[in-house]
């Protein structure tokens, strides 16, 4: 592709984008698909998030964006370069932060560790020791500028990977889970900066995989849904939950007798998941959308007459969770879905 091309191409384009993985040779079996013919286009300027359940492909889909990893078959482009053909052309105009990774050499003090990964992508010195500091501002570890890697906790080292992401000043950032195991407040503030680099310099570009629906919902412009390999819904936030919008969205607290065990309970033309457990109560949360031609008042004489008493009673508007598990039929939690 010449150069101008790749100027005005998208920050990432997959075509039937596949990789399947041999079965272990302990467990003979079936190949397993974590790609199954992926097709995605992600534009410059655009913070792009990736949702989907354990197992879904997330992880595997930026590994073979990222060059870490070869497709099977089907193609894919970052910044206009093929992430097979052209990786070292890839590599230099990215960078990726994935949550509980290792943090660099223990030894090694944070500042130094920091300025050592601006090395790696030749930033001048005028440049990459400002940038150093001013990322540690970013991440609230100033003070831990001089501590040696290997005692800071595991909070402080997700937030030190986190500033390194952002050293290189790449135009495709890739972020896997890159809140994993921050504190709320931490967590926050982090958004709240990822989305003011986006907007400060045109064409920076973010891909987000995460389990927070919150934090997907802050900070995207536009979401896929994968489940299994394959990308089962694609548009904005709002987009999103204006298609499972049409009816009231319940969440009831319930206890059920001793015995019944966790199995759902049989509403008539309703989908319902399992929603948070509250031992301290000895209840549970049972989730569903209510059709609008449905009484709520008879879904509880249905939940009553199989044993299932209810504490509490809310409604509120769609969520993301709630297009979640409209599209793919459980949540990220939960694996027991009816019909």
């Amino acid at each position: 592709m010449p150069d101008h091309d790749r100027d005005h191409a998208p920050a990432v384009e997959t075509r039937a984008l596949r990789r399947t993985f041999a079965a272990p040779r302990n467990r003979p079996g079936a190949a397993v698909e974590a790609l199954a013919g992926v097709d995605v286009r992600i534009e410059r300027g655009e913070i792009f998030g990736l949702l989907g359940p354990n197992g879904a492909g997330k992880t595997t889909f930026i590994k073979i964006l990222t060059t870490l990893l070869f497709p099977t078959s089907g193609e894919g482009r970052v910044a206009g370069h093929d992430v097979v053909r052209a990786a070292g052309e890839v590599r230099r105009r990215i960078s990726l932060i994935s949550g509980g990774e290792s943090s660099g050499y223990g030894s090694l003090m944070v500042r130094e560790c920091l300025w050592m990964y601006s090395q790696f992508y030749g930033i001048p010195a005028a440049i990459a020791w400002p940038r150093v500091d001013e990322l540690l501002a970013v991440v609230g570890m100033t003070e831990q500028a001089h501590t040696r890697i290997n005692r800071l906790s595991t909070g402080q080292r997700q937030r030190m990977n986190f500033a390194r992401g952002f050293v290189s000043d790449p135009e495709v950032l890739f972020m896997d889970e890159p809140t994993l195991g921050m504190d709320v407040n931490a967590a926050r503030a982090l958004r709240g900066y990822v989305a003011r680099w986006v907007r400060a310099k045109a064409g920076r570009t973010v891909l987000l995989t995460t389990h927070y629906m919150a934090e997907a919902d802050e900070l995207c412009d536009r979401l896929a849904i994968i489940d299994r390999g394959r990308v089962l819904a694609c548009d904005s936030p709002a987009a999103l939950r204006r298609q499972v919008q049409g009816g009231q969205h319940v969440e009831l607290e319930v206890s059920v007798r001793e015995g019944d065990g966790t199995g759902l309970p049989s509403l008539d033309g309703i989908t319902a998941a399992w929603g948070a457990p509250h031992p301290e109560r000895g209840t549970r949360t049972l989730k569903f959308r209510l059709p609008p031609e449905c009484p709520l008042v008879d879904v509880l004489r249905q939940l009553e007459a199989q044993g299932v008493r209810v504490q509490g009673v809310a409604t509120r508007e769609a969520s993301l969770e709630d297009v979640f598990i409209a599209v793919v039929g459980r949540g990220l939690e939960d694996t027991e879905v009816v019909k």
